[in-house]
């Protein structure tokens, strides 16, 4: 229960039971449950807004050369199996011509 506050009156001043949270200040209650909905769902999006998800299939849309090397990923470039990292401004790590790269996905599509 750290940094827990009441979302009524936004008091850190919280009991915590066995199924529940209570304010102390305004006596509102909330239950655990409600605190694990809040947790944001990382989701990644491909150009045209389909929602990507492990193991999906993508196509370049895009020439875009690489960095540190003469090699161009092509538009229609197809991928194998993706792979989507969180910590990261490149969201999708996969294997395209034979080499391990990380793309943005604003420059593939899903292949459905």
């Amino acid at each position: 229960m750290e940094n827990q506050e009441c979302p009524v009156c936004t008091v850190n001043d919280i009991l915590e039971y066995a199924s529940h949270f209570e304010c102390v200040t305004c006596a509102h209650e909330w239950g655990k449950s409600e605190e694990a909905e809040k947790e944001e769902v990382f989701e990644v999006k491909d150009a045209f807004g389909n929602v990507l998800a492990d193991g999906d299939i993508i196509q370049m849309i895009k020439d875009k050369k690489l960095k540190g090397s003469s090699e161009v990923l092509k538009s229609g470039t197809k991928s194998k199996a993706i792979r989507l990292v969180e910590d990261s401004d490149h969201q999708i790590s996969t294997r395209m011509n034979g080499m391990s790269i990380m793309l943005k996905a604003e420059f593939v599509k899903k292949i459905l």
